[in-house]
């Protein structure tokens, strides 16, 4: 495993960041060389595959679609 002191970590922290994200290796901190910390990669996230039209067909139409669900004249916007 990589090592690299806690002062030059402090320095290039955000490249050291993408190196390990990009290299999927983690890189252990020291400071003294004796172990701080550890920086390690994120499990990998599992990939839904394809989502667009993953509900296709899941969905049933019941009744009426096209007319109010209810009587026009319950309404309080159509009364005069």
């Amino acid at each position: 495993m990589e090592q690299i002191a806690i002062s030059k970590f402090k320095a290039t922290c955000l490249e050291v960041l993408e190196r390990v994200r990009r290299t999927r290796t983690p890189i252990l901190v020291t400071r003294f060389g004796k172990p701080v910390a550890e920086v390690s990669p994120p499990p990998v996230a599992k990939q839904a595959g394809k989502w667009l039209g993953s509900l296709a067909g899941t969905a049933r139409i019941r009744g009426d679609i096209v007319s109010p669900a209810s009587d026009p004249g319950d309404w309080e916007a159509l009364k005069k």
